[in-house]
């Protein structure tokens, strides 16, 4: 037998590529050529192979052999492939009968030493290889838990190229399986630990029952950051399609423990004031990898310290803010990446900061005009809810007869209200307030007549009016009405603009 072909899998931005791997070993100069628009790992792999193979105690053919990787028009990255064109070459030089593979994905790379190895989405590719209709998948043993999270394909794991062989040669049973059951260990916070900023507390409330971006303004020391790390506990769990989505991206991303099971908590990322602008929006060399707005998606984008982010990055975050996606260009390529998050900025006033606010602060009124003034319009525009903190008395800070409210008792509200959108807005796909076009947010007139007044002054823009009809309507579930009132409109408003004016 001369050609043999095999199931393997890539991914190709979020989504799992099925490819098949066919080869053949013909007479000729003995030599390897590898087809299908392979990068530069994939030229690799003949060695990484013939290394394998040979270690694994089989002879390596001499023959001219060729590998085509189908469907050849897309690009093939990483080093998956390798167990897929392994078996290929030795079914096709006759050393193993392939029957036992009919429907099964091999994914995996192999080790000099002949062990597999494991790779980057596994997750996404065992999913394509069930949307294409295969029902097993052999893939390496660190890598078993998280591909075994996908329903209705019969996982294997396997250590070896040895192991496999023994497998499609004699029978030899390869260790099934099991979906990794490890809990996020992530600790839950609690909004009560917060002092004070109750009209603070409203706004997070309000952000995270409608999925609104929010603006954090303060002096240190006056909880801001305390309060973003407590939005993610005041969501609700993910579902299973947003979980699949998110534990995906943290697999391609190579973030994903070993022994994980799906990321059921919404996620939180923080990245550093001095990230790049690939590091937040996603980027590198070979694959592009997800950055941290996706690998926030369906959860927290935390920006502490926004004038100090280089101001390329924050521009950068328009296009994926309103679109949720962002798409990475390459020259023959483009990539596509989920980012539907919710973002949260923390800025101080002014350099100095001081723990005091503007009573002790040192900066004049044209440094603190130059610090804030980083942070360009359309960027702010996009932000729905802007709130100013003071700092934290002692009256405040030693307060203990009232009982602050708990991160549970403002999620069961927030839950409520989210219901009450979702089923509000199914119709039209959507399931938050925030994600609702103008059309559908129409209002009469008596109860917009405050927007109108500040769109002819020139206080919102456009996409602003929009952006506070989103907040009225969640002000509006918050409550329990069914649409919004004008006092809702003028809430939402202020939430907006700091203050009527």
């Amino acid at each position: 037998m001369s050609y043999a072909k095999v199931h393997a899998a890539g991914i190709s931005g979020v989504t799992g590529v099925l490819v098949e791997v066919e080869a053949d070993v013909a007479m000729g100069m003995p030599q390897l050529v590898v087809s299908g628009l392979p990068d530069a790992a994939l030229h690799e792999a003949r060695d990484r192979v013939r290394a394998a193979v040979v270690n694994a105690g089989e002879e390596w053919p001499q023959r001219r052999m060729t590998v085509n990787l189908r469907p050849a028009t897309v690009r093939k990255q990483g080093s998956s492939f390798d167990l897929g064109i392994a078996v290929a070459i030795l079914g096709g030089a006759g050393r193993l009968p392939l029957a036992a593979l009919d429907g099964v994905a091999l994914i995996g790379e192999l080790g000099l030493d002949g062990m597999i190895r494991p790779v980057r989405g596994v997750l996404p590719m065992v999913m394509a290889a069930a949307r294409a209709g295969l029902t097993r998948a052999i893939v390496p043993e660190a890598n078993a838990a998280e591909a075994a999270l996908v329903p209705g394909v019969r996982v294997k794991a396997a250590a070896s190229l040895n192991a496999v062989m023994n497998y499609v040669r004699d029978g030899v049973e390869l260790p099934a399986a099991l979906p990794a059951g490890t809990p996020d260990a992530r600790p839950r916070l609690d909004l009560a630990d917060v002092v004070g900023q109750e009209h603070a507390k409203v706004a997070l409330e309000v952000a995270a029952a409608g999925g609104h971006h929010l603006s954090l303004l303060g002096p240190p020391g006056a909880g801001k950051t305390m309060l973003a790390a407590r939005l993610p506990g005041l969501l609700p769990p993910l579902d299973d399609t947003a979980a699949l989505e998110v534990t995906s991206l943290y697999s391609i991303a190579g973030r994903l423990a070993p022994g994980a099971g799906l990321i059921r908590q919404p996620p939180f990322q923080a990245p550093h004031h001095t990230t790049s602008t690939a590091a937040l929006l996603g980027g590198g060399t070979g694959l592009a990898r997800p950055g941290a707005i996706s690998l926030a998606h369906r959860g927290v984008l935390f920006l502490d310290e926004l004038p100090e982010f280089s101001r390329s990055a924050l521009e950068a975050l328009r296009q994926p803010l309103e679109e949720g996606s962002v798409r990475i260009g390459r020259s023959k390529d483009l990539v596509s990446y989920p980012s539907r998050v919710q973002l949260v900025t923390a800025a101080n006033p002014c350099p100095c900061a001081k723990p005091g606010g503007d009573s002790y602060c040192e900066c004049s009124p044209t440094v603190r005009r130059r610090y804030l003034g980083r942070l360009s319009g359309p960027l702010m525009d996009r932000i729905d809810l802007r709130v100013e903190l003071f700092p934290v008395t002692s009256a405040g800070l030693f307060a203990v007869d009232e009982p602050l409210e708990t991160t549970e008792t403002v999620g069961k509200r927030v839950v409520e209200a989210r219901n009450a959108a979702a089923e509000r807005w199914r119709a039209y796909g959507w399931r938050l307030n925030a994600e609702a076009s103008r059309s559908a947010l129409r209002l009469a007139p008596a109860a917009t007549a405050d927007l109108r007044h500040r769109i002819d002054t020139g206080l919102l823009s456009a996409r602003g009016y929009i952006r506070v009809l989103r907040v009225a309507w969640t002000l509006a579930d918050l409550a329990g009405r069914d649409r919004p009132v004008r006092e809702d409109v003028a809430t939402a408003l202020t939430l907006r603009l700091g203050d009527i004016r």
